[in-house]
């Protein structure tokens, strides 16, 4: 009886080559249509683990971890300066689902530098910024901008402690004019004094005191009419 063999059936090639394109452990450089090229680790044709990616078109290099393709834990970002053409670190800190997240320092192409905590990519919790003109704000953030309690110090070393709304004196605050040897302590509102107190401050020890000192309050109770003022300014807010 004869025997009848039959063709055995094969697999298409793209199959095989499909297995050996997928991506999984440490790669070497992986390049993109566009030119964008990536060194590291992947987990099912993702980015995960440690690695570094180079975008073409801008010249920008993240190197630090990732998670499902994202960037996602402790990494640096960083820029080619155009004029000198080396690379400067604009972000060294963490992130989170490809924000930055959790503790970071930035630097801004002005030269002002911010360092404490992120948010979905934006400042948000206790940070510290430097400022252009030599300013410095330390306290909370809200939403990129100073919001909750903090201190702001002034280059001639003149401070405010207190308050912040939206990134403007807002609240109960005191502004230290140490220039001049004065205090003023109450209410401001959208970065103007409302109502408060004002009284010499290390007055002997400023270098540019005014003329005369601060007259002693007349008023039979100086703190009722405080207090009454900041009532009324307090209603005015509800």
């Amino acid at each position: 009886m004869p025997i009848v063999k039959y063709p055995r059936a094969t697999e298409p090639l793209w199959h095989e080559w499909d297995r050996k394109a997928q991506k999984c452990g440490l790669r070497h450089t992986v390049y993109a249509v566009n030119g964008d090229h990536y060194t590291g680790e992947w987990l099912n044709n993702l980015k995960h683990g440690k690695g570094t990616q180079v975008w073409k078109h801008t010249g920008a290099i993240y190197s630090g971890d990732w998670k499902f393709g994202k960037r996602d834990g402790y990494g640096s970002y960083s820029i080619r300066d155009s004029a000198t053409k080396e690379y400067k670190k604009v972000y060294t800190g963490w992130w989170k689902n490809d924000q930055k997240c959790g503790y970071g320092a930035t630097s801004y192409p002005s030269g002002e530098r911010y360092e404490g905590e992120w948010s979905g990519g934006l400042r948000s919790g206790w940070g510290r910024m430097y400022y252009r003109d030599g300013s410095v704000y330390e306290g909370q953030w809200l939403e990129d901008q100073p919001g909750g309690q903090g201190m702001l110090r002034l280059p001639n070393e003149n401070r405010y402690e207190g308050s912040w709304e939206d990134g403007k004196k807002h609240g109960p605050g005191r502004f230290f004019y140490l220039d001049k040897g004065q205090l003023f302590e109450g209410i401001w509102a959208a970065d103007l004094p409302k109502c408060g107190i004002l009284i010499d401050f290390g007055r002997d020890e400023a270098p540019a005191p005014t003329q005369y000192p601060i007259p002693k309050i007349e008023l039979a109770d100086p703190d009722g009419v405080l207090a009454e003022a900041q009532a009324m300014f307090d209603d005015s807010q509800n």
